[in-house]
């Protein structure tokens, strides 16, 4: 009897997971809907654009604020994608991908060699002077993509501002080691931005996620760039 019901109890409670990944998988199908035609971006800056941002979002929330962002400096944006062909990595829409994000994320915090190929994986920043990367929370640290991207490019005397979207927490520890990779990479400063959502059942709209990005990002600034974002 006692191995019965613990076979039930684990039933039940893979059961109970599965309909979590569907219910969360639903909601971010909805989101990527009502986010994708918002805020288009803007005509391309030209070659004088002192600010880049460079992004990695799966539902549509980081890209938002990233396409914000982008028309606020006018800046170059720069979008990370995870090619559609590495199955073992892909972060399509959907349960499946929702599993792979929630693996990769698991396995960054064990091995940090466990990241997924971006595609671009290099982009050429020297011409910028600021340099904004985003990316949503996974398991309470950046999403995998943007510590690849971080990895692999670099920063030299740049000040770059990690900026995230996220449902609940972001952990301290993991900001604080991608700033010390930042400045690895050359970086002369570095600046964290954050907006919480808000549970996936009680977040905020489109509209008021970037009054907040505003309000709290930039309430102080002065030029838009150097002083907002530190």
């Amino acid at each position: 009897m006692l191995g019965l019901a613990v076979a039930l109890v684990a039933g039940l409670a893979i059961i109970a997971a599965v309909l979590v990944l569907f219910s969360v998988a639903l909601i971010e199908r909805g989101q990527a809907r009502t986010l994708a035609g918002l805020l288009p971006p803007a005509v391309a800056p030209d070659t004088q654009a002192r600010v880049a941002v460079v992004y990695f979002s799966r539902s549509g929330n980081t890209a938002l604020a990233a396409r914000y962002l982008a028309r606020r400096f006018q800046a170059a944006l720069f979008p990370l994608a995870v090619p559609a062909d590495t199955q073992e990595h892909a972060y399509p829409l959907g349960m499946l991908g929702l599993a792979n994000a929630l693996r990769d994320a698991c396995r960054l915090k064990k091995v940090s060699a466990s990241l997924p190929e971006n595609r671009p994986t290099t982009v050429d920043l020297s011409a910028f002077d600021t340099v904004w990367l985003g990316s949503p929370v996974w398991l309470y640290s950046p999403a995998p993509p943007i510590w690849h991207f971080v990895e692999l490019n670099r920063f030299d005397d740049q000040h770059v501002v990690l900026f995230n979207t996220y449902n609940s927490h972001i952990a301290e520890e993991s900001v604080a080691r991608l700033e010390a990779l930042v400045m690895a990479r050359g970086a002369r400063s570095f600046a964290h931005r954050k907006v919480l959502r808000g549970r996936m059942t009680r977040q905020l709209s489109p509209a008021h996620m970037l009054e907040v990005i505003e309000e709290d990002w930039f309430s102080t600034d002065t030029d838009g760039v150097t002083h907002g974002a530190r």
